[in-house]
């Protein structure tokens, strides 16, 4: 395989209500491994759908060295196919075991090809990402959503494909998932291009393909190295931007001068001139050459002076729009030795099946405490957080909750009116909030001007993120108490950085359910738990 695998030529593509997406994009994807990058919305996920061929593109072309697999986010997650059928190896078995039966037909021969040996390689697959127990004549209806996505990567695989697009394949994945996938992958030899807003994973990418408008850039290095360039880059445009306003400051004060300079030279002469008593013909021409000499002078500053403001608007157009939200939470500090939340023996049932083993579950929340609750799919952990913020009732048990506030963030960003206003929910959350002091709060969360008047359910993902942090941080009373359920789920990086912003700014305690290591990492997490088999039990920190 040569080292060019994916070519993208002046490729273009509109929505089918003319909306563009694309326009005259190129590119080169080498071999190795790249990790894709962009804000939500940029059009990731579309490119990765033109590179399959899943999309037309309106123009341009792309080439693809050697055989595709393509793993999409939007994965069907119930139905009735076999585990066989989505691994594409339903056929190969039935004609193995036709054969092994005495059955010498022919088409048996030709549906087997050279893949004697499926099976075997079909349970390895499966076994190193984690599916060691999963029959394959199990039904998909019955998978747990990281399972579909584990299953989906393990079809790709069986295909032995020479260039591999994942889209955001560690989501719905648990911890102990993702680091068999991260294996799988570090094993891998082919061309791999993924996108993905998981760090752990981008740390492991030879480079960063950065999309932006019509334009990749790519980075060497992994996801931690591509910051750093980032960061570097910015500080150099913040000094350029310093430097050139010196410079327009200067030029500025030059051409002034010189303006007045001149002024003061042309008032000279006139009196010089008067008290020569040359002749008026002599005394008008030294006077048109001594103004058109200043008019020189002054096009020669004002030139420069125009330079010096393109070369300003030049700095200041490289330099990346801050993103960061900056904030100050001090009505949800909570005393050290408050008790949030008491429970004591806790029960729940679904039908027959007990979801805490033994005497039940205990969980007590103690002052500012950060909390990871971790687990395998499926164990109940987002059941346990409905327990918490008293949606659901335990089924036996006790449970004891402090007065104030409890708030939830669920990873659907659900909690808004989708037809009011950013402004005009804020409003609702806080009423006694002055007006001036609920706009500059929200320029703070990066609703500025008009954006703040937008209807909710227009809003990015990320928008809706920053508008939802908003109003339950602020909130009347505040939150002491925090739930977040897989909150970094389908959030771009940008959005990420903005939630890890606003939750160190936080004082009182939260519980949140992830599988992000890196996101966990950056909001200092100092207690864990893990719910597994029925059983709750702090854990040491995980060593990933």
């Amino acid at each position: 395989m040569s080292d060019t695998c994916v070519v993208v030529s002046g490729l273009s593509f509109s929505w089918p209500d003319d909306t563009p997406v694309f326009d005259q994009l190129s590119c080169t994807v080498p071999g190795g491994r790249t990790g894709l990058v962009a804000p939500n919305g940029a059009g990731k996920t579309t490119l990765l759908k033109l590179l399959a061929g899943e999309l037309r593109p309106s123009s341009g072309s792309v080439t693809v060295e050697g055989l595709l697999g393509y793993l999409p986010q939007d994965l069907p997650l119930t139905g009735e196919p076999t585990v066989a059928e989505i691994l594409g190896v339903d056929g190969i078995l039935r004609a193995l075991a036709a054969v092994e039966s005495g059955d010498v037909d022919e088409e048996h021969f030709t549906t087997i090809g050279t893949d004697w040996d499926i099976e075997e390689r079909t349970r390895a697959q499966l076994d190193r990402l984690g599916l060691a127990d999963v029959e394959l004549d199990r039904r998909l209806g019955t998978l747990s959503g990281g399972q579909v996505v584990s299953l989906g990567l393990a079809a790709q695989l069986l295909k032995r494909p020479d260039v591999l697009l994942l889209d955001e394949p560690t989501n719905n994945l648990d911890l102990d998932a993702r680091q068999k996938l991260y294996g799988v992958l570090d094993d891998w030899n082919g061309c791999l291009l993924v996108v993905s807003h998981d760090r752990a994973l981008l740390d492991r990418m030879d480079r960063i393909a950065e999309l932006d408008g019509a334009e990749i850039r790519f980075y060497g290095g992994n996801f931690t190295e591509y910051e750093q360039a980032v960061e570097a880059a910015r500080e150099v445009a913040e000094k350029n931007i310093r430097n050139a306003e010196q410079e327009v400051k200067r030029e500025k004060r030059e051409m002034q001068q010189a303006r007045e300079r001149a002024a003061r030279r042309a008032s000279n002469a006139q009196r010089n001139l008067g008290n020569a008593g040359l002749p008026k013909i002599f005394a008008g021409t030294m006077k048109r050459n001594a103004q058109e000499s200043a008019a020189k002078a002054d096009g020669t500053h004002a030139a420069r002076v125009s330079a010096a403001k393109t070369k300003l608007d030049q700095a200041e157009r490289s330099l990346r729009a801050e993103q960061k939200i900056s904030l100050e939470l001090p009505k949800t500090a909570v005393p050290a030795g408050r008790t949030l939340f008491l429970g004591e023996h806790l029960q729940l049932s679904y039908g027959e099946r007990a979801l805490f083993a033994g005497a039940g579950a205990d969980l007590a929340i103690r002052g500012p405490e950060r909390i990871a609750l971790t687990g395998p799919n499926g164990a109940g952990k987002s059941t346990l957080l409905r327990l918490v913020l008293g949606e659901l009732p335990p089924g036996g048990g006790e449970i004891t909750r402090a007065d104030g506030r409890i708030a939830y963030l669920s990873q659907r960003l659900d909690l808004l009116d989708g037809d009011r206003t950013v402004a005009e929910n804020l409003e609702a959350a806080a009423p006694a909030m002055p007006p001036s002091d609920r706009m500059n709060l929200l320029a703070r969360f990066l609703f500025r001007g008009a954006r703040a008047h937008l209807p909710v359910g227009v809003l990015s993902g990320g928008e809706r993120l920053r508008a939802t942090l908003a109003c339950v941080l602020f909130a009347e009373p505040a939150p002491q108490l925090l739930l977040l359920d897989e909150p970094t789920n389908n959030l771009d990086l940008v959005s990420i950085g903005q939630l890890e912003s606003a939750l160190n700014a936080y004082q009182g305690a939260f519980v949140v359910v992830s599988h992000d290591e890196r996101f966990l990492a950056e909001i200092r997490i100092d207690r864990w738990l893990r719910l597994e088999d029925g059983s709750l039990r702090e854990t040491a920190a995980p060593l990933h």
